[in-house]
């Protein structure tokens, strides 16, 4: 398995979203434990990766805005893109897959936007997806997606570069993924170890791939040590507190799964658009 470190992040994370996740409620978990841990405050040293703005990749105009709520979401979905494992590591090369994502969702799959809030590609740059998500992100609240069916109105789905049924990420994407996480952790008061899900264990599909489904545990260990190491005192959500239809149902995965580009199974339930 790939060992790899946090890329450097940059833009701040806004005081309101570290105040709102270190104030929730009673009965989330403390990260870290007591023990010589500084202020809610240390945990400004945190920034949000460098996400690319739907402006900067050429994002088309969405067939309609979409609905944000009031309310943080509770789990962040992790999803494979079913493309090639392209060995193009640019910045062009990761705004043409975040074109293509849209282009397939809008005009093969006749949704009003992108699917996922955030992309990630095989050479870690991290892409803006749905209309309105990283606004809505920065505000600790929440763009309705289309990821994960019947689980849209509580998920963040994020979207990795590749195929990855056998092979492994990139040491980029893995570095670019951990920070993102983090990140979401921080801003919505998620703890990552129970608060990273994959795709399957809500829909019957293989996503994200036997192979980054299994680094899902070294992932969690990751993001929470990255959070660690900002020596703060975090009150976090876990999954004590999530209501029972919130929670994973680990249905069996599909051993016939079509295998056809940007598939990546159930993206949206009944009453969901």
């Amino acid at each position: 398995m790939c060992s790899y470190e946090g890329a450097p992040g940059r833009p701040g994370v806004p005081r309101r979203s570290v105040l709102r996740g270190a104030a929730l409620a009673a009965g989330g978990a403390l990260l870290g434990g007591v023990a010589g841990l500084a202020a809610p405050g240390a945990a400004l040293a945190m920034e949000e990766p460098r996400i690319y703005t739907r402006s900067e990749w050429g994002a088309r105009s969405p067939k309609r805005a979409a609905t944000v709520l009031s309310q943080a979401p509770d789990l962040i979905v992790v999803h494979h893109t079913a493309t090639a494992n392209s060995t193009d590591y640019s910045k062009s090369h990761a705004a043409a897959l975040s074109r293509s994502i849209q282009n397939h969702h809008m005009d093969t799959n006749g949704w009003d936007d992108t699917g996922q809030h955030l992309t990630i590609s095989r050479g870690g740059y991290v892409m803006e997806g749905r209309n309105r998500s990283l606004p809505a992100i920065r505000a600790g609240d929440h763009v309705v997606g289309a990821h994960t069916a019947d689980h849209n109105s509580h998920t963040v789905g994020i979207e990795n570069e590749g195929t990855y049924t056998s092979a492994e990420p990139t040491r980029e994407l893995l570095s670019a993924l951990i920070e993102t996480c983090a990140w979401l952790c921080l801003v919505y008061g998620l703890s990552p170890s129970s608060a990273i899900v994959g795709h399957r264990d809500f829909n019957a599909t293989s996503c994200p791939g036997d192979s980054l489904y299994a680094m899902l545990p070294r992932l969690r260990t990751d993001v929470g040590a990255r959070l660690r190491s900002l020596e703060a005192r975090l009150v976090l959500r876990d999954e004590a507190d999530l209501p029972e239809e919130h929670l994973p149902t680990y249905p069996r995965v599909p051993v016939d799964e079509r295998a056809v580009e940007f598939y990546h199974g159930p993206a949206l339930g009944s009453g969901e658009s």
